[in-house]
Parts: C-alpha cells; structure tokens; sequence
C-alpha cells in the first residue's frame, strides 16, 4: 500500500510541477524586466534572445522608449520588443478583432524618412549615416578641412553606409554593432592628441548617386517616430556638400574635448560653434516631425544634402549617442544626399 501511494503521489508531482515551471515560462516579460537584465549586465545578445524567445507585454510608447532608452536599454534591444510588441498585436487580431482595433498599432518605421520631388519624379531617397574624423585643423573653413589629409584618409577607412540604408528600407531600427563600428573606426588615427581637437562630419565617395535634374526640388521630411528623441528639438537644412580630394564630402566641424565622443554625459554642445554652409531655405512645418522644405532660390550644380538640426544651438549632446547613431546622435548624423546636375532647369 506505502509503495502504491508513493507512486500515486509522484505521479501528481510529475503532473504538477511541468505546469508550474509552464505557467511561470508563459508570464509575459514587461519592461521593467528587460531593464533589469540590461541593470544586471547581461550581454546584449542574451536580452535580444530572452526578449524573441519569450512571451512579451511591453510599452512602447514614445515615452516609454525614452524611459528605456535612457535606464540603457539598447537599440538592438529596443528594436526586439517593438518587434515582439508588433507580433504579439498580430497573433492578437487573429484571435480577436476587436482586441487589434482597441490596441494602437507599432508604427512600421522609426527612422527618419524623406520624399524628393524634382522635374514631375517623385522618390524616396535612402537615408545615410555621416561619418565622424578627427583633425588637429581648426574649423576655420570648409576648404582648410577639405584639404586635409588626416580627414581624408579617416573618410577611406571609415565604414559605408549599406547597413544604414537596408535599415531604413526595412523599417526597422539602426543596429548598434554596425554604428559602433562607424564610431571607433577612427579611433587611434591621431596618435599626438591636444586636448581639444576638431570633429569633422563627411559622406564617403566622392559624389552622390541621386542626381536631380531640377534646381528647385521640394522635399517632405518625416522624423516624428524616431526612437528616444523629442521632435520638437529638430528641424530640416539643406546644406552645402564641400568635396574633399575626391574621396568624400564634407557636411560640417565643430571642436570639442579629446574623446568626448565616448561619454555618456550629454555634456557636449556640438552645434552651438559648428562650420556648415548652408542653402538658404524655409522649412514648412506640418506637424511636429514633418516636414515640408524647398530652397529659397534655385540650387548651383553640386553636392548637397538635408539634414536634421537642433532648433536651438544650446541643445546638448552624448558623444557616445553621436558615435553609435542612436537618440539624438542618430538625428545629427543623419544626412540625405543628392547632386544637382549640370544641366538641371
């Protein structure tokens, strides 16, 4: 009898606890669990994975993207639970439509977009990701840093742009890892540093593959559902590309502390003392993040490209958000280049 209800009582057990380790499995993972594994340091490829591989309730408001993006949350890490946000509201609607037309939808992308119209075409054109050199040059004029072979040479070893460009096709987020890469990439290039140096932002290649052949293109700019960023801060420019040694393009320079790129602190004041020039243009707003924006006269043959500005000069940056393009960093380097043909009308 003692050996029949010993085998009756782990029978139950073996019934009791593959439910029990089942139901705990099953409790959906939230936001405050993702911060506690990046709080806990685990590597960033095991949060992605327990994130796809579990069941998932997140919040992926634009403030709760703050809010994650500031406890450290990464972008790898943030694009895999708006991902596992997005899924779940699918497996939702096929259960239930009602449940899918009371839950607000994940915005299918959330990276800046912009639409050209030149001579009756219209297009998207792909979203670029500016480099960033150091020179011992100061940031006198675009011509001086042009000619500057240190800038140069850190333009050619510097990584392209492909990965930055099949992101944003496939409305997705930027992957850090390829970010981090364009941000070292340079390091050790100056080997004799003074404590200020100037931080050179450029486009690799010589020339832009979207040739317009109208001198008075008008542009739609759409950056409202940028991950970790305020809208409000940011409007478009069109700017005036510098062709450096037939290597890359110069947007623009600013100085700033030996390795400010690497803190964290968003200390760094990049645009209040910056070199660009500008096309005098009006930026048409149409809501916050979108908008509308043409030159105020027609364009020269050349190298040009929009780009994203602060509203305000005094606005601060993280030099490790600049260097791994995410936040506002993403929005400074951000850049979408075009040449105005010869004979454009």
């Amino acid at each position: 009898m003692e050996l029949k209800n010993c085998i009756c009582a782990l029978w139950i057990i073996g019934l009791l606890v593959p439910a029990a380790f089942s139901q705990q499995a099953q409790r959906p993972l939230k936001n405050a669990d993702v911060i506690n594994m990046v709080r806990s340091k685990l590597p960033e490829s095991v949060v992605v994975q327990a994130i796809q591989s579990n069941p998932g309730k997140y919040d992926t408001s634009t403030h709760a993207l703050v809010s994650l993006h500031k406890a450290g949350v990464t972008e790898n890490e943030l694009n895999a639970m708006i991902a596992a946000s997005g899924k779940a509201g699918s497996n939702g609607a096929a259960a239930s439509s009602s449940a899918q037309n009371s839950r607000p939808s994940v915005p299918k992308r959330r990276v800046p977009m912009l639409i050209v119209s030149a001579g009756g075409n219209t297009q998207e054109l792909p979203l670029e990701k500016t480099q960033l050199a150091e020179t011992k040059t100061k940031p006198s004029s675009m011509k001086a840093l042009a000619s500057d072979s240190a800038v140069t040479q850190a333009m050619q070893a510097g990584v392209n742009t492909v990965a930055y460009s099949a992101a944003t096709h496939m409305n997705s987020g930027i992957g850090s890892s390829a970010m981090e890469q364009a941000g070292s990439v340079f390091s050790g290039m100056m080997t004799h540093r003074t404590p200020t140096v100037t931080y050179v932002w450029g486009v690799p290649s010589p020339a832009s593959s979207n040739v317009l052949q109208s001198s008075k293109p008008t542009f739609t700019i759409d950056f409202s559902r940028t991950i970790g960023i305020n809208p409000e801060d940011y409007q478009p420019v069109i700017v005036k590309l510098t062709p450096a040694q037939n290597t890359c393009r110069i947007v623009g320079a600013t100085q700033g502390k030996e390795d400010v790129r690497s803190s964290p602190a968003a200390d760094w004041q990049i645009y209040s003392h910056f070199l660009e020039e500008r096309a005098p243009s009006t930026p048409q707003k149409l809501a916050p993040g979108k908008y509308k924006l043409a030159a105020d006269s027609e364009l020269a043959p050349g190298e040009y490209g929009i780009v994203l500005r602060p509203v305000s000069k005094e606005k601060k940056f993280s030099g490790g958000d600049v260097a791994r393009a995410q936040g506002d960093g993403l929005m400074f380097d951000a850049i979408w280049t075009f040449q105005i043909s010869e004979d454009a009308e």
